[in-house]
């Protein structure tokens, strides 16, 4: 199975700001984990340079005001009306090359859903894409521009059916929102509860409308979720899904917030659950276009992506960090040598609690969901 990395140096170039929890940084210490695990090596799987989106590239779901607001601030200097966008102190900063890391973000996506569309790999990830909360004329959730729309949009004009499968501890909000209507998208997103998590949606009932009604899936779960529960909600409900659905393409955002070291959500993931499900989407797909997420402990999201990306060719990646790569990154916050967690096992009452709650989501999902596709 041929396997592309659309990745850059660049990505690593812009920055939030220094209080910001988004910190570019996690995607060269991603890949030069990867690179110090020998999971690059000639000559197949491929590194592959992104290109810059076009804005007509970007206009397929964002509006153009909003889109020459986002040009105008790309100096970093605030411009008066840019908080009516989203745009400002706060979860999205006017930063210097904030449109340039928009549009080279948006354009890795669209990079890879073209290399897997037409056939040049089966499986292409990009770890710096995955921003699901833009909406059309609004940034939001640290996110400018919604690459995983865009893709999308990229994959279904040229004809296909896509299923897109949304694991961050945060409800993939934007991309429901740009596909609520269709039938030609069936998106599922895994999250959080927005009960106790930003954006304060995701929940059960919202399903579709129109020709979409059923097609839209959120599987809410209760804070403090672990591996198993995790791994149980989503067998239980993905894998009858993409069964009935029969995408021509899959399209995943494998966000990390949901580990147990992560400061802005409250699920207990473990490498041994994410990479379960990993392992599920890739049994699923047989043409995958794989985005990053969330992950603000930035020594998780280089250990998950890069097994993941393991995972993705069919390597087995080592048990041990690199030493020469501990070296080279001695502050980033490795509590040991192992690129795997140990299980986060929670048993008791409130694991009960949390299981009656999870099968309350999946009976409502068999109930008014499946039975739909």
């Amino acid at each position: 199975m041929k396997t592309a990395f659309v990745y850059s140096d660049e990505f690593a170039r812009f920055d939030y700001g220094s209080s910001h929890p988004l910190k570019p940084i996690r995607l060269k210490l991603t890949y030069d984990l990867i690179t110090a695990c020998h999971l690059l090596a000639p000559p197949d799987p491929r590194v592959v340079e992104p290109l810059l989106a076009r804005t007509e590239d970007l206009l397929t779901y964002h509006t153009k005001d909003y889109i020459e607001i986002l040009r105008a601030v790309n100096s970093g200097e605030y411009v008066v009306g840019a908080e009516v966008y989203g745009l400002g102190p706060g979860d999205n900063p006017v930063f210097p090359g904030v449109f340039n890391w928009s549009r080279l973000i948006a354009g890795a996506s669209l990079k890879a859903a073209d290399l897997v569309d037409s056939n040049e790999a089966a499986i292409a990830f990009n770890i710096a894409g995955g921003l699901h909360h833009a909406h059309a004329s609004l940034a939001s959730g640290f996110c400018y521009i919604n690459d995983p729309v865009l893709a999308i949009k990229f994959l279904v004009e040229r004809g296909r059916k896509v299923a897109y499968i949304d694991i961050d501890a945060h409800h993939a909000d934007g991309v429901q929102e740009a596909f609520y209507g269709t039938d030609k998208v069936l998106t599922i997103s895994l999250h959080e509860t927005g009960q106790a998590l930003f954006p304060g949606t995701g929940f059960e009932h919202e399903i579709g409308e129109g020709k979409g009604e059923g097609y839209s899936v959120n599987i809410p779960l209760p804070p403090e979720t672990g591996d198993e529960l995790f791994v149980h909600a989503f067998t239980e409900i993905v894998p009858q899904l993409i069964a009935a659905f029969k995408p021509d393409v899959v399209v995943s955002q494998l966000g990390v917030d949901t580990f147990w070291s992560d400061p802005l959500a409250h699920l207990n993931i473990t490498t041994n659950g994410f990479c379960h499900v990993v392992r599920l989407i890739k049994s699923m797909a047989s043409k995958w276009v794989a985005l990053g997420g969330g992950g603000y402990d930035i020594a998780s999201v280089a250990r998950a992506w890069t097994l993941a990306w393991a995972i993705m060719n069919d390597i087995d990646a080592p048990e041990e960090i690199p030493a020469t790569f501990l070296h080279q990154y001695p502050g980033a916050g490795l509590l040991s040598r192992k690129l795997r967690d140990t299980p986060f096992v929670i048993e008791g009452e409130k694991e009960e609690k949390m299981r009656w709650e999870v099968n309350r989501v999946i009976k409502y999902i068999r109930e008014n969901v499946t039975s739909r596709i």
